[in-house]
């Protein structure tokens, strides 16, 4: 693209937001009470606020793409750091709902800073990635990009919102395209295996299973070598691996019963099987795959949900949004929401690969990889599949900070995306 020349938005990109927006407002719509309907346009209802916060959104969007292409990633840095100051103010100004201490109060309308920190911190790794001599072999820099991540995730987590802190974790793919090793993503793997392990089986069970597999490596390490003894600093180090396992697993029912709330682990014991509560912590969830498996192939129709008619699945405009899709379109009409997710995150990742600098790469990387984890948990929790985490369905879910954060989230990108071949790092 020359001097001058008009930036070219990805069209397949739009057209996927679109779909979803339209789809996720005929469903909030869908949602309400039928003898609750005075318009669209309805200001006292869901489905007309949505009406409003959708607008709000396409003024961003106009915003978005009519700034410097380059201010993002010189101001990256600062727009972070406000965020995390956003956080660190819910600790005194927040407005409690819920249980939790994370949304401002203005007025009539809450904010909620968290939505739009996962942006902020996506804009702060792509620069601190693409800057001079930054490596992920080096640990200092590893430690750093880490740290990044991590903070506002820590300052999430005692809102409580364990959910929103849970999706910082999506940042591993761009760390991945840049370079990093898949043995980080092995220590994660094995350590959430040995956490819900020892839930179900216990500790003495898992002790047992780690010293046969540390068993079976070592006699295959030894076979490997033409059945020559190893060398003693390797043998140990199988031992210590072994038993920081094993200690791991002993702590594992001390972090469970300690660090995580009664809701929080009621849930887990509801997913594990532990537990049987259908009309108690478990009925969300319950309610939820009822919802979804009444719907057969194509659905109830429109407003013809009897369990979303009869709000018999709580907070179905927001987290469990996808129920309502199950009952009342089908499953057609569900399998068209993940095939458009998916497609979504399958083009984040080709824009992401035909960028010109390492900045908007990493950043559409990091889109992509928060767009998945959001899609992936919420779609499982609600068939579920997966603890009750509380995140929304991105441009599906009721409310205006979700929306906006998402839509603010992937549309730098397309404005990143649209000058890419004149923008230079």
């Amino acid at each position: 693209m020359g001097i001058g020349d008009k930036p070219k938005f990805d069209v397949y990109i739009i057209l996927i937001y679109l779909a979803l927006l339209l789809i996720g407002w005929l469903t909030i719509y869908s949602a309400a009470q039928v003898s609750q309907y005075h318009g669209i346009l309805d200001m006292d209802q869901l489905y007309g606020k949505q009406i409003l916060w959708i607008g709000l959104a396409f003024l961003i969007i106009s915003f978005i793409l009519a700034m410097d292409v380059k201010f993002f990633e010189r101001f990256g840095s600062i727009i972070y750091i406000i965020s995390l100051l956003s956080l660190l103010g819910l600790f005194v100004f927040g407005k409690e709902l819920n249980g939790a201490k994370s949304w401002y109060s203005l007025g009539s309308m809450t904010l909620q800073p968290s939505e739009f920190a996962k942006a902020a911190t996506a804009l702060a790794v792509a620069k601190f990635l693409s800057g001079i001599n930054i490596s992920l072999n080096n640990t200092k820099d590893l430690l750093l990009v880490g740290l990044i991540i991590a903070l506002p995730a820590l300052f999430i987590i005692p809102q409580p919102d364990p959910g929103s802190a849970l999706v910082y974790g999506a940042f591993f793919f761009a760390l991945y395209r840049e370079g990093l090793s898949l043995w980080y993503l092995s220590l994660v793997l094995v350590a959430i295996g040995l956490f819900l392990g020892t839930l179900v089986l216990g500790t003495w069970w898992i002790a047992f299973i780690i010293f046969i597999a540390m068993g079976v490596i070592y006699t295959l390490s030894r076979k490997r070598r033409h059945k020559k003894r190893l060398p003693k600093p390797r043998a140990v180090l199988f031992l210590i691996i072994s038993g920081i396992c094993v200690l791991y697993s002993l702590s594992t029912n001390y972090i469970f019963n300690n660090l995580l709330e009664d809701r929080h682990r009621n849930r887990i014991d509801i997913v594990l099987g532990r537990v049987e509560d259908n009309q108690g912590v478990g009925y969300n969830i319950n309610q939820s795959v009822i919802a979804v498996g009444s719907g057969g192939l194509t659905g109830k129709g429109l407003l013809e949900g009897t369990q979303t008619q009869g709000g018999f699945v709580p907070e179905q405009e927001t987290d469990f949004i996808f129920s309502a899709i199950g009952e009342e379109w089908g499953f057609l009409g569900s399998a068209l929401v993940i095939i458009l997710f998916m497609s979504l995150c399958y083009r984040l990742t080709i824009m992401a690969e035909r960028q010109k600098s390492q900045f908007a790469r990493i950043y559409g990387y990091s889109v992509a990889g928060i767009f998945f984890i959001h899609f992936f948990v919420n779609i499982g929790m609600v068939l579920g599949l997966l603890p009750t985490v509380g995140i929304p369905l991105p441009f599906m879910s009721y409310g205006g900070s979700g929306l906006w954060g998402f839509t603010i989230l992937l549309f730098i990108f397309v404005k990143l995306d649209g000058h890419r071949m004149s923008y230079e790092h």
